[in-house]
């Protein structure tokens, strides 16, 4: 909270009444103006606190209209009622006139952003531009001047576009952005450094235009609206033109780049217009009016929302009070008002601690007025000090804003109200009374008996004596700040701190060396003094005795603390050990910590809000301290290892005041101790009203606070006092409900919570245990509620003897969330936390529970439908039950109805009520409910009424019994007949039984009592029912019939039936044999299985067998194991072995076959498999038993390619691979490279090179017979002689010869391709070498012959040397056999041409028109013949 001084202007004895005043931008320089009919006008400047500069006075004749200090220099635009432009400068009083152009009443003075351009006009319509060089000196006469014919109204100039931020275009220039590089090259524009002024402007004249006039002085129209124009303001954000006339009508327009606006919103303020009109803008499109009514009203243009602030009574303004004036201040965020009644109305813009803000109209907090009399007419904010001019029509006043002071010592409180106004609180009598100064208070200190005041100049003592207050003494001091000990007095002065008595003498001096620095503060706990000076020096002085003492020597803390600017507080606690300190650091920005200084350890430490941790000692992280920053600290004056520090977010620590008024305010509370360290024992939002803590004295914080914010433990004596409460006190958390508490439960509960924060639960409960009181005891259960301590719970409800609330804790335990077990123990407390611990851990099912039993019906209804669906039945029971016994019976139906338990409960409600019970039965039409009002009226002898209500409900029983009990059994028998009820059906077979066995059995039937119908059927010998009765039920019964058919001898083939039936099957095959019934023996063959008797199983197959059923028998045969005699049965009978039978003889327990016989049945099975052609399935058996060889064999005879490549892959032997790759080779391998590939593989990984050698070999003579590649062939039979070398096994001559036989082919191989490479360059030398090459021995085999004739015979044809042609082809005639052919070998084309060219016909083996069939059936078989 602040307060404001005001200042009254010392003005000349010869000044009038001061009517318009106005402030310096930046300085603190107020000008006045004032006038009266008979001395004329003057203007005079004034200094921050009213101090008249006498140099700066200007008078004239006539009165001043229009003033306007530059923007940046002392200079101030003077404009009169003659048309008269002075401007005068301060400090000098220089006065410049300005040429003569206007000749009526100056109605505007307006300077440019940067004062370079002032622009004039008056009444007239004249208009005037001048410039103004930077000293603030006019520069020549005027730069144009324009002539409008209407009185000029308003003026305003627009904003330049922004400059260039260099630093920023940098580091984009940097990263590599074009844009920002472009404006640094010189192809591009010239770059504009920083802000440019705006030399062009608007101005508005009275006839409702608004002219437009750019930096060259032209002018031209740009809107027109109705009525004369009182304000033009522009919209940066939009930019857009907002124009308010006279009327009060306001308008927005859009401004275009070439030139023009459009009109884009008009409306009307709603607002009385009058000459009183004050209109203030402010930066964020707010419109601000005041027209002499009791609220103000505000305009916000963005959002295009409205509202109006009005004045509260109760913070001491008057009903009626009207408002005259209004002023915004930014830098503060502060909107003043004067009203009539001399008062100034400040309401501040709350600060919120999140982005959001809430509504528009609750971001403004009206404060406590600022009282100076008279009428205010005029307010004004200025200067970069945030000074406020106030005129209230007599004198002109300065305010001065200053943070209020408050000081607590020794239960008493002081705060101030106003400038010489303070609120005095004694809490340990009740009084509360004020204290009016004679100076300007800008700082108090209050003892248990005196109160001190001080405004730098003068201190003055006052002595509290009862519930008045008596001047003991007043002297002149320029201390700053003041300390009080008992009846001495601490003031400051340079390199020095004086004693004083309460009157000014001075008894003491405490020395300070210029090392040291001066004493700037002060501060006192019990008999301890802490200084601090300007040198960040601190001194502990003990000031118990006579004469203070050095406690400790100098402590210079810039040595320990880095980047520290500034002590801003010091604070010692009451035994004079530790020193608290707050700072500023060399930046100016307060410091995130809190530090500690230990005197008699002579060491620094700190907490840091920021990151919420301590330097040293133990770190709690149950708050969340970080992103903060201290404002204040207090030590208590009784407890000295106790600490209190309020905390502000990180964002709002700069700002001086603002953080009183702010939301997320954190109050935290420290243990500081040489063992431990610092420990965090409590963090506490601020209590809501509260604005600035004031002290910590257990068991209370003390918090200054809002007027009317009474503190609701104080007890007032004496009448009801008229002074507003301004200080309040909270219990700590340990301590609610322990507010008046003896010293010695004081300290054992200030031990407990320090025994706690560190976890020593021992000594916590040691030191407590000598509490007796009940209630103490209960207060602490209490608080364990709030901070969830049930252990400390447990002990505190054995001291109260509480044992149904232990018993109730403890079955709590079961429950796994914690907030469950506190809410009990707050049950039990009766405390209504309970509530919301349900809720914050969902437990509604416990909450609908708490709710009932509070009685909170609806709150529980409402729960148990919204949240605990699962229980709304029980819910609703409970409530009807709790309605039946408060006697509200209808809405007790309506509930039981709805939990679905009216069916009992409705009729044993209203079984006293027969009528009311007989309408409801008949309202509800519930079978239930018939069932139940028959019973009642059959036991009331009405058995009429109760058949019809027995009918009603479908109770066929209870009808057929009153039927039966009336003797009507025929009217029984057809209710029994037609609704099949099985329970009317047994009731009637047991009345039938005794004289109609038929119908006895044909009811028992119906009712599906088998077993009584079978009795009846037996003992009467209805053997023929027996039968089908047996079969409908259970096998008891039906072994029991079976029994029945055996002993009798008759009908053996039902015995055996209902034998198989029931399940007995070896009986039932033991009768049929006995029997030899064949067709019943084939049924139960059908169930035997592998869990069957195997000599049984044995036995039926020997039967199937015999009467030629082998598939049959094979089947039993392998059920009972007996696997050889089953696979000779599939031989000699020819069966075939089906997948499925093979794997049922396929043995897989070792215990019932050894291996060596296992893998001997498989064999067996294979071979079998292998003689009905299986392959498949003999390829699976053989592989089951190990005999991989045989499995290959069988898949080779199957023929699956595939199935024989995967097997011997799988496999991996060599013999498989030999094996696999002889069978691939028999498939068409030449036209499938897959094949080929897998053939040369498998020869590989056998390791047979003599096999792949002669693969090779065949692929060389298919390269030459079919393809005549003898290229490829050469590679293949190359590869062939590879592998034969690789040969080991084989006796050395056959393999030699064998090599030797190859490299014979290669090399004729070789010359031959060596000739037809050569033919190409010399071909007749290919011709002599194809000559000699067919004087080589064994060429054929190797080199076709007729490849080598062919290519002589195509030579000769080609020469033309058809007769050596036509000789050589009847040679190669004579030599080929009679199954060749020599097209083979010779192009068609030079056979033609050779018969041609001879004459002779060509014979059928040589005839061209060959058809295609015969070619290829020849083709074959060249081939095989090859």
């Amino acid at each position: 909270m602040a307060v404001y001084f005001d200042h009254r202007i010392e003005a000349p004895d010869s000044s009038d009444v001061p009517y318009k005043l106005t402030w310096h931008s930046n300085l603190p320089i107020l000008a006045v103006a004032s006038s009266s009919p008979a001395t004329g006008g003057k203007v005079d400047l004034y200094l921050q606190q009213g101090e008249h500069v006498e140099s700066c006075h200007v008078g004239r004749p006539h009165r001043p209209t229009v003033m306007h200090w530059h923007p940046t220099k002392p200079v101030l635009a003077l404009g009169w009622d003659k048309g008269e432009v002075v401007l005068l400068t301060h400090p000098s009083g220089d006065q410049t006139v300005l040429p003569g152009i206007h000749a009526a009443c100056i109605t505007l003075l307006e300077w440019s952003g940067y004062g370079s351009r002032l622009v004039t006009g008056d009444e007239s319509g004249a208009l005037a531009v001048w410039k103004v060089d930077a000293r603030g000196r006019l520069h020549g006469n005027h730069l144009a001047k324009h002539e409008y014919k209407k009185p000029v109204t308003c003026c305003i100039f627009r904003p330049s576009t922004p400059g260039d931020d260099v630093a920023m275009l940098a580091r984009a220039s940097v990263r590599g952005d074009e844009r920002a590089l472009d404006k640094f090259s010189w192809k591009g524009a010239p770059l504009k450094m920083g802000p440019q002024e705006g030399l062009g402007f608007y101005v508005s004249t009275a006839d409702g235009k608004v002219h437009s006039v750019d930096e060259y002085c032209k002018t031209s129209v740009l809107l027109c609206v109705e009525g004369s124009i009182k304000k033009l303001l522009y919209l940066e954000k939009t930019e857009a033109l907002a124009v308010i006339t006279e009327n009060l009508m306001l308008s927005q327009y859009a401004l275009r780049p070439e030139g023009g606006a459009q009109e884009i919103m008009k409306g009307k303020l709603s607002s009385k217009s009058g000459q009183n009109l004050e209109i203030v803008w402010t930066e964020d499109s707010l419109l601000i009016t005041a027209t002499g009514e009791q609220v103000i009203r505000l305009w916000d243009l963005e959002r295009d929302d409205n509202y109006v602030l009005s004045l509260d009574e109760t913070l001491g303004y008057e009903r009626g009070e009207m408002i005259n004036c209004v002023s915004y201040c930014a830098g503060k965020e502060i909107l003043a008002a004067g009203t009539t009644n001399g008062r100034i109305a400040m309401w501040r813009m709350v600060v919120q601690s999140a982005s959001y803000r809430g509504e528009t109209k609750a971001q403004w907090k009206l404060q406590t007025p600022t009282e100076i009399g008279g009428n205010v007419t005029q307010l004004e904010w200025g200067s970069s000090l945030n000074l406020l001019a106030a005129n209230n029509s007599n004198t002109v006043l300065v305010l001065c804003e200053h943070v209020m002071s408050a000081h607590f010592s020794q239960q008493v409180a002081a705060v101030q109200l106003s400038p010489t106004q303070l609120n005095i609180t004694q809490f340990h009598t009740g009084l509360h009374f004020s204290l009016q100064s004679d100076i300007h208070v800008r700082g108090v200190c209050v003892t248990k008996h005196s109160v001190t005041v001080w405004n730098g100049k003068q201190v003055t003592v006052y002595e509290l004596s009862g519930t008045s207050l008596r001047n003991t003494g007043s002297f002149p001091c320029d201390s700053h700040v003041v300390a009080v000990h008992g009846e001495n007095l601490y003031t400051v002065e340079p390199n020095r701190v004086q004693i004083r008595t309460p009157q000014g003498t001075v008894k003491q001096l405490l020395t300070f060396s210029k090392a040291e620095g001066n004493p700037v503060l002060l501060s006192v706990c019990q008999s301890y003094l802490v200084v601090g000076t300007d040198t960040a020096n601190i001194r502990v002085f003990d000031l118990s005795r006579r004469d203070a003492k050095a406690h400790c020597s100098a402590k210079n803390l810039a040595d320990q603390i880095p980047n520290l600017g500034a002590l801003r507080s010091v604070k010692c606690n009451a035994n004079g050990s530790q020193v608290s300190i707050l700072i500023t650091q060399v930046n100016g920005r307060p410091d995130h910590k809190v530090y500690f200084y230990d005197v008699e350890m002579d060491t620094v430490t700190h907490f840091d809000f920021f990151t919420g941790r301590p330097s040293s000692g133990i770190s709690q992280q149950q708050w969340s301290l970080s992103g903060r920053c201290p404002v204040s600290h207090f030590w208590d004056e009784s407890e000295a290892h106790l600490f209190v520090c309020e905390t502000v977010p990180v964002s709002f620590e700069s700002t001086s005041n603002s953080y009183l008024d702010l939301v997320d305010v954190s109050v935290v509370t420290f243990f500081c101790t040489q063992e431990h360290g610092l420990l965090l024992q409590d963090c506490s939002p601020r209590p809501p009203g509260m604005q600035a803590l004031l002290a910590l004295d257990v068991p209370y914080y003390y918090y200054s606070c809002k007027p009317g914010e009474k503190d609701q433990g104080l007890t007032e004596t004496g009448p009801p006092s008229q002074v507003p409460h301004m200080v309040s006190r909270q219990a700590l958390r340990d301590f609610v409900g322990l507010e008046n508490c003896e010293k010695a439960t004081r300290d054992a509960m200030v031990n407990f919570s320090f025994y706690l924060t560190i976890g020593d639960m021992d000594e916590a409960f040691k030191s407590i245990k000598l509490i007796k009181s009940k209630a103490v005891w209960e207060n602490m259960a209490r608080m364990c509620v709030k901070t969830r301590r049930l252990d400390v719970a447990r002990v505190c409800l054995g001291n109260m003897g509480n044992a149904r609330a232990a018993k109730a804790l403890k079955e709590a335990e079961a429950e796994p969330e914690s907030e469950t077990q506190v809410a009990m123990l707050a049950v039990q407390l009766g405390m209504l936390d309970a509530e919301n611990l349900y809720k914050s851990c969902q437990r509604y099912d416990l909450l609908n529970n708490f709710y009932q039993a509070s009685g909170k019906w609806q709150q529980a209804l409402e729960t148990a439908e919204s949240y605990d669906r699962i229980h709304l039945r029980t819910t609703y029971y409970n409530y009807a039950k709790y309605l039946e016994s408060m006697g509200d019976k209808t809405l007790a139906l309506t509930y039981y109805e709805k939990s679905d338990t009216h069916r009992v409960e409705v009729p044993r409600m209203l079984q006293d009520d027969t009528s009311s019970l007989e309408i409801y039965v008949n309202k509800m039409k519930d079978k239930s409910i018939y069932k139940w009002w028959a019973q009642y009226l059959e036991s009331q002898s009405d058995l009429d009424s109760a058949l019809h209500f027995y009918e009603c409900a479908q109770d066929y029983l209870s009808l057929a019994r009153i039927y039966c009990y009336r003797g009507n059994i025929q009217k029984a028998s057809e209710i029994t007949n037609d609704t099949g009820d099985r329970a009317a059906s047994y009731h009637l077979a047991r009345h039938y039984e005794g004289h109609d066995i038929k119908q006895a059995v044909h009811f028992y039937t119906r009712a599906q009592a088998y077993n009584n119908a079978i009795r009846l059927c037996k003992e009467n010998g209805l053997d023929d029912q027996l039968m089908n009765l047996a079969l409908l039920s259970n096998p008891e019964d039906m072994m029991e019939a079976a029994c029945y058919y055996e002993e009798k001898g008759t009908h053996m083939d039902r015995a055996v039936a209902l034998y198989h039936k029931a399940g007995y099957v070896s009986k039932a095959l033991e009768l049929a044999f006995a029997t030899q019934q064949f067709g019943a023996l084939e049924m139960i063959a059908e169930d035997l299985n592998d869990s069957s008797d195997p000599a049984l199983l044995a036995r039926c197959s020997d039967f199937f067998s015999t009467h030629s059923k082998y598939e049959k028998s094979v089947e039993l045969l392998v059920a009972a194991k007996k696997y050889h005699q089953a696979l000779e049965l599939c031989v000699t009978q020819n069966l075939t072995i089906t997948e499925d039978l093979a794997e049922r003889m396929t043995v897989t327990d070792s215990k019932d076959m050894s291996e060596e016989a296992r893998k001997e049945l498989l064999e067996r099975i294979a071979d079998c498999c292998m003689s009905q052609r299986n392959y498949h399935l003999a390829t699976k058996k053989y592989t089951q038993a190990g005999n991989k060889r045989q499995a290959m064999r069988a898949l080779l005879r199957s023929g699956d390619t595939e199935k024989i490549v995967f097997f011997a892959n799988v496999s991996r032997q060599k013999e498989l691979f030999v094996m696999a790759a002889n069978y691939l080779q028999t498939l068409d391998w030449r036209k499938d490279p897959d094949i080929l590939k897998t053939i040369i593989g498998f020869y590989t990984k056998a390791r047979a090179p003599e096999k792949l050698a002669g693969f090779y070999e065949a692929c060389a003579q298919v390269e030459i017979d079919d393809y005549q590649n003898y290229e490829k062939a050469l590679d293949a039979l190359t590869e062939a002689s590879k592998c034969l070398s690789k040969v080991k096994d084989t006796s050395p001559g056959e393999q030699e010869e064998r090599l030797a036989v190859l490299q014979r082919k290669i090399t004729l191989i070789r010359k031959f391709i060596h000739i037809r490479r050569l033919y190409n360059e010399d071909a007749g030398e290919a011709v002599r070498l194809c000559e000699a090459l067919l004087m080589e021995p064994e060429l054929d085999p190797a080199v076709r012959i007729g490849d080598v004739f062919g290519l002589i015979i195509e030579h000769h044809c080609q020469q033309g040397s058809f007769q050596l042609a036509h000789r050589k082809l009847e040679e190669l005639q004579k030599l080929l056999p009679k199954s060749q052919n020599v097209r083979y070998y010779i192009s068609q084309a030079s056979l033609v041409a050779l018969h041609k060219e001879m004459g002779i016909p060509m014979d059928h083996g040589e005839s061209i028109h060959v058809s295609k069939e015969e070619d290829e059936e020849e083709v074959e078989e060249d081939l095989n013949v090859s």
